[in-house]
Order: C-alpha cells, then structure tokens, then sequence
C-alpha cells in the first residue's frame, strides 16, 4: 500500500512524499508581483519537508484578482520574481505549482484583515465580471456577463499565463475552477443562467473549463503536469453536485488532466457546510474511483495519522494541507517522526531532532 511519505509522480514529476502545500492567499502583493514574503514564505515551506509547494491563486489578469493585493501572472514582468521563487523552492528538494485563476464575480474585495467586502474603484476596485449578471450575495456589486469574445479572452489569457508559469520554472499548473471563482460561475446553475452555448445544459456549463483545459495542455510539454481544483458540491439544492463533478473528470481525465484537488463550495453565501476533520476526503475517493483518476483530498487535515489513512485507504494520491502548513512549515518533519519514517532534513536543523 502506497503510504504518505511514498514519492508520488504526476506526469514527468515525481514529489519525495504526497504532502501538498495547498494554494492559499497571502494578500501582500502590489499590482500583482511577488515579493521577498512570498519567497520565505513559500521556500519556508520547501525546508520543512513538503512534496509540491503550490503558490497562491495567481490572477490571470488585473480583473481576475480576488482583492487588489493577491499575486498576479498577467504580465511578463511578474515573471523574473517568480523565477526567483521556484528556483529557491526546487534547490530545498520541493517540487513547485502555480495555480491559475480568475475571481470573476467574487473579486475587487478588501482583504480578510480588512473586513472583505466588495470595493469600488475609489478603494482600487474594478468592475467585476461573470457569467451572467447575478451578484454573489446581497452586499457585492452585480457583474457585467461575459460576452462570447470575452469569454474567448479568458481562455487565452490562461493559455498566456501558463507559457509565463513554464517560463518561470514551475513544475506543475493547476486550474482553479472551484470556491465559486469564474470557472465555477460557469459550471454551477446557481450562477450560470446563459442562454447560448455556455450555459443550461451540462455540456456548455462545463465548455469553457473544457475548452481552458484543452487550450492550456496544448502549450504544455506531453509529460507536464496539469491539475484542476474543483468544488465537488455546491453544498446547495439547485446547484452543482457530486454526480455532476464525476462526469466532469471523466471527461477532463480524456483531455489531458493529471489530478483533480477535491474541495467544496463558495458559489453562494449563507450555505450550510458540515465542515469537520476531513470532510470533503470523500470527494476525492469517489471521483478517484468512479472516473479513474488521481485526486488530491483537501479540507481539515491535520493529523500525521489522518493524512496517512487518506494515502493508505486509497481514498487520494496526495493530501493538500493549508492551515496546518501556516501554523507549522515544519509539519512534514513531525509527521514522519510520529509515523516512524525517516526522512531528509537540512542539515542545519538536524541536531534538532536527534
């Protein structure tokens, strides 16, 4: 049985163990460039051991920003840093991802710290934009729908950040298409209520994820790895569902895609979700074994012996870790000592732990 501290390989790249720093804000940017927080932070996480070291969401372009302070990949200027970043994370032994992204709907917010909601163009907001012209909740401004040339838009400037991404040395990309962010808006009833070949049915709600995914291998080299983040449920009557997400990755399996990372929810406001110690990990198992692919299971992992049992029962290939990994970079280290492996460490800290 293939065990947590088991190297695992997606495409051409094999990570020393399925410990996943999963993508998570860090709202320190200006105008979309990373910085030296990004590169000790990121690098910190590399040190303490993890497999694949993904960035936060980048925004494909200034609009697709979730507030005015997240990373950007819109621009080849935003290149050279984040050169900088893979190098540091590939030379402490990680591998290293970007995630792709678009807000859509939800974006031009403040940031967490400063109370989150909606900004105007006086606070260095913008005029949002979605798949039709419904707001996220009562308190967010309505989007501007899409037009069939700017939909195309989207998929070439996910096209031209990922041969930005390649330029700058990442491993691996991930598309974001859940927590309710634009590829979401377009897969869900409960945002999506277009009348032409993107919205309706199940084959143009899932076209533009499909045809982003189509166009972003097609630049990829054959072997490279390309995952897609998903919300498996909308967690909401009406809405996007477990069914649904199963014969999305059927389909997304048959064009090119390595791994789906299982999360939940975000197109709505005010849903209920049982949030508890792994509970979306059944996500993952279902879809790995319904459409025969490799997923990732994330949400509230914490414990060495949990992340494990998710590897060993075969419920995913790798487990995703967020705030556990912001509470402790070191988490891998002291997840092997609890579960009796040996793994490398700097040899700067290895006094510690004898």
């Amino acid at each position: 049985m293939a065990h947590l501290f088991e190297p695992f390989s997606s495409g051409k790249v094999t990570f020393r163990n399925r410990i996943v720093v999963s993508p998570m804000c860090q709202y320190s940017s200006n105008n979309g460039y990373a910085n030296d927080w990004h590169l000790i932070h990121l690098t910190s996480r590399a040190i303490g051991g993890a497999g694949l070291v993904f960035t936060e969401a980048a925004a494909i372009e200034p609009i697709g920003r979730i507030s005015p302070a997240d990373l950007g990949i819109w621009s080849d200027s935003h290149i050279e840093f984040l050169a900088k970043i893979t190098s540091s994370i590939h030379q402490f032994g990680a591998a290293s991802g970007i995630q792709l992204a678009h807000a859509g709907r939800k974006a031009s917010t403040a940031k967490p710290s400063e109370g989150g909601r909606a900004v105007d163009e006086s606070q260095n907001g913008w005029q949002t934009v979605s798949c039709s012209a419904i707001a996220f909740d009562s308190h967010s401004p309505v989007p501007k729908a899409l037009s069939l040339e700017e939909i195309g838009q989207i998929t070439t400037a996910f096209v031209q950040a990922t041969r930005r991404a390649l330029e700058a040395g990442f491993q691996l990309i991930e598309l974001h298409a859940a927590h309710g962010y634009l590829l979401h808006q377009f897969l869900s009833p409960l945002a999506n209520q277009r009348q032409d070949e993107y919205g309706g049915s199940f084959e143009n709600r899932t076209r533009l994820l499909r045809e982003t995914v189509e166009a972003v291998r097609a630049v990829l080299p054959e072997s490279y790895p390309l995952w897609v983040r998903i919300s498996a449920t909308d967690w909401a009557e009406g809405g996007w569902d477990i069914e649904q997400s199963v014969a999305l990755c059927d389909k997304l399996k048959s064009l090119g895609v390595d791994l789906i990372d299982c999360s939940s929810g975000g197109i709505i406001s005010g849903v209920q979700i049982p949030v508890g110690a792994g509970y979306q990990t059944a996500f993952a198992e279902r879809i790995r074994r319904e459409a025969q692919i490799a997923t990732g299971a994330v949400g509230m992992i914490t414990a060495p012996e949990q992340a494990d049992h998710v590897i060993r029962t075969g419920a995913a290939d790798v487990v995703l870790l967020a705030r556990e990994l912001l509470r402790n970079p070191y988490w891998p280290q002291h997840a092997a000592q609890r579960l009796g492996r040996e793994i490398p460490r700097p040899e700067q800290y290895d006094r510690a732990w004898r």
